[in-house]
């Protein structure tokens, strides 16, 4: 792993080290009030064995902007770049073939020892970038199953946007009471009707010659992997729309359409059924349907190297 802190609210140099557990005084700022979030992105080793860390500079500027929502030290944009680039390069031997990655996850925490500190930031943080090998996210081709929750949104609106832990931990009890009475593998927050996203990835329609998903607001999570989807699917010819869409669209769309998760774990994940109001809704023929298959195929053939990387997406590390 790799780490900084800051002293006197500047980060140090980074260290490389051993995985280790963390020294944290008890009354650690993050552990009582949350100054906490973090990335998820991947190095993908490629059928040439060139390893290409992907969209660094995109997690890095959304790390960034996290920390700020958070009012924590800001990392420098250079500082998280060497260090994510410096975890990858000292765990080169540990990133697996195809279909396999190196997941990479970059932490801040506010490290400020002060238990009566609800009503101020944390001055002094720890940031650090784990590095684990990871298979396929979910093998196989399987389809999932997502419960539609239409009352109790995944955030709060001012942080949906923001990669905090906090966010995960709201949507947990949700999942749960889903994964036991449907049989669910993730939950759609939809308060009030409006589609927003998963527990834990962003979602996408897709029918011939459409893409549809939520416009970007502060309500959930900008994804990059939702980003990559759209871009691509734009250049294949595809009419990309984001915009609005209501619960109520999701069972006319699942009689012919497919639908998806993306996110950096799942990369485009299909949805073979959808419960809403207890309602189980077969979305199209209940398998990973030709443009899901497609799209994701496009995205991984570029994470790869087999395919030109006409955005300048991926960083190339020494093989």
């Amino acid at each position: 792993m790799v780490s900084s802190r800051t002293r006197q609210g500047a980060y140090q140099p980074w260290e490389a080290h051993p995985v280790e557990p963390l020294a944290l005084d008890p009354a650690t700022h993050a552990l009582h009030y949350g100054s906490a979030c973090f990335e998820a992105l991947k190095a993908h080793r490629g059928e040439d064995s060139v390893v290409r860390i992907f969209r660094l500079a995109d997690h890095v500027a959304r790390l960034r902007a996290s920390a700020a929502a958070l009012c924590l030290p800001v990392p420098p944009g250079d500082l998280v770049t060497a260090m994510v680039g410096a975890t990858v390069e000292a765990n080169l031997a540990e990133v697996p073939a195809a279909p396999g990655a190196l997941y990479l996850r970059p932490t801040l925490l506010g490290v400020d020892a002060s238990i009566g500190g609800a009503a101020l930031p944390s001055a002094e943080a720890l940031l650090f970038v784990l590095a684990s090998p990871v298979g396929d996210y979910f093998a196989g081709g399987r389809t999932l199953t997502v419960s539609v929750e239409t009352d109790v949104p995944r955030s709060t609106p001012q942080f949906g946007a923001v990669k905090a832990g906090a966010n995960y931990a709201m949507a947990l009890g949700v999942i749960q009471r889903a994964r036991t009475e449907h049989g669910a593998d993730q939950v759609l927050f939809a308060p009030g009707g409006d589609v927003q996203e998963t527990g834990a990835s962003n979602f996408v329609l897709f029918a011939e010659g459409r893409v549809v998903t939520k416009a970007l607001d502060g309500s959930f999570l900008h994804g990059i992997t939702r980003d990559s989807v759209l871009r691509i699917a734009d250049h294949l010819g595809y009419a990309v729309e984001e915009r609005d869409v209501h619960v109520d669209e999701l069972r006319a769309w699942a009689r012919s359409g497919e639908a998806a998760l993306t996110g950096t774990a799942a990369v485009l994940a299909g949805v073979g059924t959808l419960v809403l109001h207890g309602e189980r809704i077969v979305v199209g023929d209940g398998a990973v349907g030709p443009h899901t298959t497609r799209l994701r195929d496009g995205l991984l053939a570029i994470q790869r190297g087999r395919a030109p990387d006409r955005w300048g997406w991926c960083r190339r590390c020494p093989a």
